[in-house]
Parts: structure tokens; sequence; C-alpha cells
């Protein structure tokens, strides 16, 4: 009886959605593009049989396409379906297609919505990135016989209460996967509580991606001509920012120029602050919020050989985050000093740039615990905490390059889920006679 409610009330709410579409296409123009596949209305041709893999955003897309690499060495002829639910990860996925690949939304999650994309993509085999489990979608998958698998699987404890409040929804929705194959035991044990099948713990894919050398070597050519330490707040999140320039703007009565470098601690002042926002549509917002508090802004969008002396540089581009690790000294975690969970810190780690975490790191636990651990990370109590935290590292001739190999170590000792994770993928594949997906 809980599913039908359910629908009815996803079914009622897509009005809103589309409201919800063109006010978040205003901002950012790809959430106009096909809106109507949102709703499983597909113009596009498709050929059956490819496999499907669902990666809602950013980070799920980054994260997919480092087990598609992989999965692609294997089967050189793998065809694709590619779907996503956020702009910033349809505009990453499209790096990743092929010829004979094919890149949609998936839809709301309602019944017919459903229906109308199973029958016309007619995927062999659907993997779901990290954390995306619809109940509808799961139930037709399973009555097709289609298997459906969660990849890199995460679920925080927060999440868990939170699926456990809807145990009569969710618990058959995780219970219908085909495997789940979790990032960490933590993971492994609070889905098996939301009722999954897990198959294995295989690690974070994202521990296995490369960062871009030459955006790297760019970054750290920039970090020299600055002439002082670089700090970034990495992903910052709405309310963060404010509080950041909240706290420089209380230390405006400290010199700002000069070089830190030689001494045993430097002050924010001396720090040349790099902010680069979680989402691209909060670009101008946080520029504007940086003029608002006294400080000078340049922006990432106007540099052409270099960047232009301010005392914020924007971060205002995407699929750059090498560059601006490379260009940073040490960089703090957006999204762990609200409420929010964190964002992923391994691609700092993969660049060798040491990470101020706040108090809120609940989606990520497990890889904050370990990274803190071993030295790659650094956990503060508030944002004037961590800045002065940040500020310190920077100005130790000692303890940063510590640090920094901290980083790197932490980086390549958790590698190895992309390799797992693909000869998972094609072991649910091969047994049930699925191999036409490949054309090699």
């Amino acid at each position: 009886m809980i599913r039908p409610l359910y629908s009815l009330f996803v079914i009622g709410a897509q009005p809103f959605l589309r409201r919800k579409l063109r006010r978040r296409g205003a901002a950012e123009p790809g959430y106009l593009h096909a809106v109507e596949e949102r709703f499983g209305v597909y113009r596009a041709p498709a050929e059956p049989g490819a496999l499907w893999v669902h990666a809602v955003s950013l980070g799920e897309t980054k994260a997919a396409g480092i087990l598609l690499e992989r999965l692609r060495e294997l089967r050189p002829g793998l065809r694709l379906l590619l779907t996503h639910g956020t702009a910033t990860g349809r505009a990453e996925g499209e790096r990743l297609l092929r010829a004979g690949d094919v890149q949609a939304w998936l839809p709301w999650d309602a019944p017919k919505a459903v229906r109308r994309f199973l029958d016309h993509f007619q995927p062999c085999l659907g993997i779901l990135m990290e954390t995306e489990v619809w109940p509808n979608l799961v139930q037709q998958c399973k009555a097709r016989g289609l298997p459906l698998a969660l990849a890199n699987a995460r679920l925080s404890e927060k999440s868990l209460v939170q699926a456990r409040r809807l145990a009569r929804l969710s618990r058959p929705a995780y219970g219908s996967l085909a495997a789940v194959w979790a990032q960490t035991e933590g993971d492994a044990q609070r889905l098996a509580r939301a009722g999954a099948a897990v198959k294995g713990v295989f690690g974070n894919l994202k521990f296995d991606a490369m960062p871009d050398a030459a955006q790297l070597a760019r970054g750290r050519a920039w970090h020299t001509a600055a002439q002082r330490p670089v700090v970034m707040f990495a992903s910052s999140r709405e309310g963060e920012e404010a509080e950041l320039f909240r706290v420089l703007r209380a230390g405006r009565d400290v010199v700002r120029d000069g070089s830190a470098r030689g001494g045993a601690e430097a002050s924010p002042g001396q720090v040349q602050w790099l902010v680069v926002p979680r989402h691209p549509q909060r670009f101008d917002e946080v520029a504007a919020l940086a003029v608002q508090n006294g400080f000078s802004v340049s922006r990432r969008s106007g540099w052409a050989d270099r960047p232009q002396m301010a005392d914020v540089w924007i971060g205002d581009s995407m699929g750059e985050m090498a560059l601006y690790y490379g260009m940073s000294d040490a960089a703090l975690l957006g999204g762990s000093f609200a409420p929010l969970g964190g964002q992923n810190l391994i691609e700092a780690a993969a660049c060798g740039c040491p990470v101020i975490m706040g108090p809120h790191t609940f989606n990520f636990a497990e890889a904050a615990q370990l990274a803190e651990q071993a030295g790659a990370a650094l956990r503060a109590a508030e944002m004037e905490d961590a800045v002065r935290t940040a500020v310190a590292l920077c100005g130790h001739e000692s303890r940063h390059p510590m640090a920094v190999r901290a980083a790197h170590a932490f980086a390549a000792a958790h590698q190895g889920a992309a390799a797992k994770t693909a000869d998972a993928v094609l072991a649910l594949l091969e047994p049930r006679g699925r191999a036409d997906l490949i054309n090699s």
C-alpha cells in the first residue's frame, strides 16, 4: 500500500518539479535541456542492450568515469547509456561518451515515466552510482528481470535513520537490488541494515582517479608566481563563504602583503585566498559577497597567462579542480563547516594538498577519519580555527612538507576499487547471457 501512495505523491509533485526546473534553468541553462526526458519522453532513437549507468551529479559522474575507463579496457566495444539528474553531472558526462553511447535524464520516479524510460532504452544491466535508489525504478527493473546494482555505494548514519523511518518503502527497494558494492565496512553495515544485499566492500572509486598532470603543473607554476602561500576553500557551500569572509574581515588589521615562507607562522593577511564554490550558479553570488565584505576579487574566467593580484581569487570554472589544488598549499573542505556532511577529500589528497575539515563530515565519515589518522587532513572545530590552522600549516617549514607527503601516501594506499567493481559488473552480466552488450 505504501508504494502506491508514494507514486501518487510523485505524480502530484510534477508541476512543482517543472517550476523548479524553470527556476534552476535561469541560472544554469543545462536544466532547460530536454525537459520532457524528466517525465519519460525520449525523442532520439536508442538501440537495446546498452549498459546503463546512472550518475546523478558531478561527483557520481566522475566516479562513473573511473569505472567506465576500466570497463572499456576490458571490453573495448562497450555501449553505454548514461543518465543524470543535475546539469553539472550531464555536462561532465558528455566527456565520457564514445561512438554509439547515449546520454539522457533519468525520469522522475513516477510509474509511467519509469516504464517509458525502460521501454525506450531496454538496457541489459543498470548500475546506480553511490546513493540513487528509487522505489518505482527498482521495482520495475526487478519485474522485468533487469539486474540493477548499486556501485561505489555509501549510506551515512543520517540517511539510514531517514530510510528506516520509511522502511516500508525503502527496505523493499534496497532489498530488490541485484548487488550492492560498498565503499567501506561502515557503509556496508548501514546498507545491510537498510535491507540491501551487500556483495562486497571494494573501496572508493575516486581513489583510482589520476589528477590531470597538465592542470597540476600549471597550478604549481601559478602558485610559484603568487610568491606567497595559497589556501583554497574547496567546493564551498552557501553560508560558508560568508563565514570565511567574516573571519578574514576581522583580521583586516593584519598586513596582507609579504611572504610567510621561512617563518614559524603566517597570518591570514599574508596568505592568498582562493574560493571555489561547489555549484556554478553561485559563482557570481560568491564574487559579489567578497566585494561586499571589502575584498578585491580576481576570477579565473578573467585570467590569461596567470592570476591577477587580488585579496580573493574566485575559481569560477568547471573541471579544473586539479589546477586549483596544484595552486594551493592547503584546502578548507567545503560542506564541512555547515551541517551538510562535507565533500570528498580524495582528489585533494591525490594532488598532494592537505585538507582542513570542519566538524561536519558525516557523508564521508570513514574517509575523513582515515585521512586524519594518516596526517593528510586536520580537524577544526569552526571556521576561525580552520583559518588559523591552515595559515599556520602553510608557514611551517617542516609540518607542511610532511602533510603533503601524507596526502600522497593516503591516496595511493586506497586504490583498487575500479578493478574490483569492473570485474563484479562483468560477472553480473555474463552469467545471464548478456555478453551481447560487448561488440569486441
